[in-house]
């Protein structure tokens, strides 16, 4: 089973085979996701809200986005894997950039990171990360980090201007080294003139089936977050209604004395048990 590389991707690019990518945060979701044919799992800064439940990404940190790289990579054989720096992690200087962008390859194992934006810092930034080899994806479109920024979760390049900005901003970015970068939640029209407009490879997240593969946050598409629904996520299961059958019967199992039985409890012998009857003055238990 052969590890998925940067250039993986850039031969699938060339055989217009898909890239298929999910997220996860943990040891037995990476484990699914990798044993199922998942190309790349992105650990995202959207453990922000679908893991500790806050209203944006920006309020994870570095070192909580180490901890679930460190738990991905435990259950991950051949996908690639990707960490998210999380906001202000790079947004200052390039020097705080390296350094943090180097724990993630260093203590978390990832094999790549990915970084918001084609500002000039942004740039500067992913050019330095890539001359001392670390692989950078990036990202462009909505970039959650900056939503207060775009005014809320809005549809980025809706105009020819804009358009045409992501277009410069990817070629930017393609310049600098990325090996490929997100699209997130532009006009399909804009993604496809991407794409082909690029050699390095396009995952589009609500941006249309012309990118060269596809992102879902997997809680997401599994039905286990809640608190709202995207436009363009596709739910393949419902596991929040499922988990919450499950916890019901498991209630009402307890308070009516169904859970445990007698074949997932422990017995001692009938020797035994006589024994210990006897050591505590023969009383008997109902």
């Amino acid at each position: 089973m052969a590890q998925v590389t940067t250039l993986t991707l850039k031969q699938y690019k060339e055989q217009k085979k898909k890239i298929v990518s999910l997220t996860a945060y943990d040891y037995s979701t990476a484990q699914v996701l990798d044993r199922n044919g998942v190309d790349v799992i992105l650990v995202g800064d959207s453990l922000a809200m679908v893991v500790l439940g806050h209203k944006t990404t920006q309020p994870v940190t570095v070192d909580q986005m180490i901890h679930h790289t460190q738990a991905v990579m435990r259950g991950v054989q051949r996908a690639m894997v990707i960490a998210d720096m999380p906001f202000m992690s790079y947004q200052e200087d390039v020097k705080e950039a390296v350094k943090n962008a180097g724990r993630f390859i260093k203590e978390a194992g990832a094999h790549a990171v990915k970084l918001e934006g084609a500002n000039r810092l942004a740039l500067e930034t992913i050019e330095r990360l890539v001359d001392i080899g670390i692989p950078v994806m990036g990202h462009l479109g909505f970039t959650p980090q900056s939503v207060h920024a775009l005014g809320g979760f809005r549809v980025q390049g809706k105009t020819a201007e804009k358009a045409m900005k992501l277009m410069n901003d990817a070629q930017a970015l393609e310049r600098v080294g990325v090996f490929g970068m997100v699209l997130e939640m532009v006009p399909s029209t804009v993604a496809k003139l991407i794409t082909q407009n690029l050699e390095v490879p396009t995952i589009g997240i609500g941006a249309g089936s012309d990118c060269d593969g596809q992102i879902l946050v997997v809680d997401d598409m599994l039905g286990k977050f809640t608190d709202f629904k995207p436009t363009f996520v596709r739910q393949y299961a419902n596991l929040a209604d499922i988990t919450s059958k499950a916890i019901t019967s498991y209630v009402d199992d307890v308070r009516t004395s169904n859970y445990p039985n007698d074949k997932e409890s422990f017995r001692l012998s009938s020797e035994e048990e006589a024994a210990f009857l006897s050591l505590i003055g023969s009383k008997a238990f109902n």
